[in-house]
Parts: structure tokens; sequence; C-alpha cells
């Protein structure tokens, strides 16, 4: 990539720095494709996540290299990685870290010493989030809210970009601690992988089992990552297009407004955040897509992943098959944007 790229990315021109992402962000791609086949909607909503700030959540059988693509676009954006295992006797002080007392050979005395955690880096990955107790899901929650971590009554700040991807199997269920909806709202995206096709499988198999291993280049680095963050905030978003957001969010929820079917299969709809995520998301959507203003398939493209885990079905929705997706699916095809004009 030219540096010239990167170098845009820090303009006082909006325009010459929406597209220096958009060079970016393509080059990001291209690095994570010499390790990863394939999973290009999983890449771009992992990477759309990443622009914005917030976290994911990502959902998919065993070996579909979740655990890989976290990875490698860490290495692409230069920054610290962690990865922990959530099992069932992992600790808060585990993952958050802990007081331990340290004595000074020179005086003899005694203190408390903070020893950071796995938890203090800028990428994190929570892996298997559902086989570790509440206690411990909870102990995520401050730093994915606010940023830092409190033990012993002192705050400690993370270091920024923060992000948490965290993965769970949707297959077995034994042993497992589904999290409650305060901590799945907490995550901006809930993405799903599935299996590759024949010809990705193919070439899967090639380079996993031959003797080159091809490694990503770093693109950019912390600071590149938060002025993205900035540069996405500043996209322009119609009012009507807020509005139209809204109308989705609003229609989700059980009131006298809500389609036939929510009042049929959903018991609780999505909250404020899930607006919020949803201009934000459409805003890095429109940059990744080489534009500069928020247009309604930028909005479309991000509706699943952040309203999927938003919404919680009732009985009737599992006796009749209707999973969340197709509530989001209904949703988009019943309210159209002239609606919210």
């Amino acid at each position: 990539m030219e540096m010239s790229a990167t170098k845009r990315l820090h303009s006082t021109d909006p325009m010459e720095a929406a597209a220096a992402v958009h060079v970016i962000a393509q080059e990001i791609r291209d690095q994570v494709h010499r390790v990863i086949v394939g999973q290009d909607s999983i890449l771009d909503q992992i990477l759309l996540s990443v622009f914005c700030g917030g976290h994911t959540l990502i959902e998919g059988v065993p070996g579909l290299a979740k655990t890989l693509i976290i990875s490698t676009i860490a290495k692409t954006l230069s920054l610290d990685f962690t990865r922990v295992q959530f099992t069932p006797d992992l600790m808060p002080s585990d993952v958050t870290g802990s007081e331990v007392i340290q004595e000074d050979r020179m005086s003899g005395t005694r203190a408390l010493h903070f020893v950071k955690g796995p938890i203090f880096s800028n990428v994190v990955l929570a892996d298997e989030i559902n086989r570790t107790p509440p206690k411990t899901q909870a102990a995520l929650l401050e730093a994915m809210q606010e940023g830092q971590v409190t033990v012993g009554g002192q705050t400690h700040e993370l270091p920024r970009p923060f992000f948490v991807l965290a993965t769970q199997n949707p297959i077995e269920q034994e042993g497992t601690y589904p999290l409650p909806e305060a901590q799945l709202d907490r995550f901006m995206f809930l993405v799903r992988i599935g299996y590759p096709s024949e010809q990705q499988e193919i070439e899967i198999i090639k380079r996993t089992t031959g003797g080159s291993v091809l490694e990503p280049n770093e693109v950019i680095g912390a600071t590149d990552c938060l002025r993205i963050q900035q540069i996405v905030r500043e996209i322009p978003v119609a009012d009507h297009m807020i509005r139209y957001a809204l109308r989705l969010v609003r229609s989700t929820r059980l009131e006298g407004s809500s389609p036939k079917f929510i009042r049929d299969y959903v018991s609780w709809g999505a909250g404020p955040r899930a607006g919020q995520y949803l201009i934000l998301a459409a805003k890095a959507q429109a940059l990744l897509s080489g534009e500069k203003h928020v247009m309604p398939h930028h909005l479309h493209a991000v509706v699943l992943p952040v309203m999927r885990h938003r919404i919680m079905l009732n009985f009737n929705a599992q006796a009749d098959g209707i999973d969340a997706d197709r509530i989001v699916e209904d949703l988009v095809k019943t309210i159209p944007l002239d609606s919210a004009a």
C-alpha cells in the first residue's frame, strides 16, 4: 500500500480522508486474504465494528477460522492481541487482573501491586464466551462499556483502541451459560459464520497442508485506527435516514404501531442502542463502499448483524420455526424508506 493513503487519512480535507479509508480497507482485506480463504462478508462486518469502535460476537461451529480471522485482522492493524479461553472455572480476576502483595527488598515493606490481566490489550478474543459462568462474563461489562476496569476500588484505563471480539458455538448447549440480554446488547454486531463453498474448502486444504505459510503485512497502527473511528462519525446522514432507522427499531417493540408478526412472535424488542449502532454502522458501510454519505442500501447491509441479537422471540416463534433473522428481514420489507419521510 502506498504511504500516501495513510498520510491522507490524517488530512484536514474530509473528502480526502474518507477516500483514504476506502483504500486502506481494501488493503486490509487483501492482507487478510493472504491467510483466510473467502468469508468476505464476515471480514467486512468485523471491519465495520472495528472502524466504529464497537464489539462483535461471532457465532459459528468449530473449524471455521473464527479465531484466525480475528488474530489476522489484529496483525494487519498492528494492534496488541490477547486470547482468553473461557472455561467454567475461569474467574473474573483471570480476565481483569488482580492485586498481589509485593515486598520491597530494600525497605522490607509490603504493598499491594496491581497485575494487569489479558483484557489490557487492543484486541481481546473472548473464545467460547458462553462456557464461563455469568460472574466472569460480567467482568467484561465495564470494560466493554466504559473502557476501564475497577479492581480493589482503583480504576484502570484500558488501551485505546479497545475491542472485544467474542466467539460462541451455537450447537453445543450442554454446560454453557447463555449471555444475558444486558451483555448481548453491548455487542454492536452478532456475526454468523457459515461453511465455506466447495472451491473455498479445496483452497483451504491446499494452503493448510502445504509447506509455505503466508503472513499478513501491517497496514495501519493504533493511531490510524482511532482516526478512522473519528472519520466514521463525521460522515453525514440525512434526517429521514435517521427516522427510518428509528422506525425499524421502534417497530420491533410491542406497541400499537408494530406489525402483526411482531406482536405474534416477539416478546421483547430492540432498545435504543440498536438505532445508534444502525446509523454508526451505516456510516462505516458507506466509507467501506467508497461513498461519502449514508444511503438506504448501507443501512440494509448492516441491519441483520445489528438487530438479530436484540430481538427476543416468544414460544410461538419457536413453535413455528421463526428466527430473529426472519423477523428482521420481514421488517425491512414491511417498512419502506418513504414511510420515514
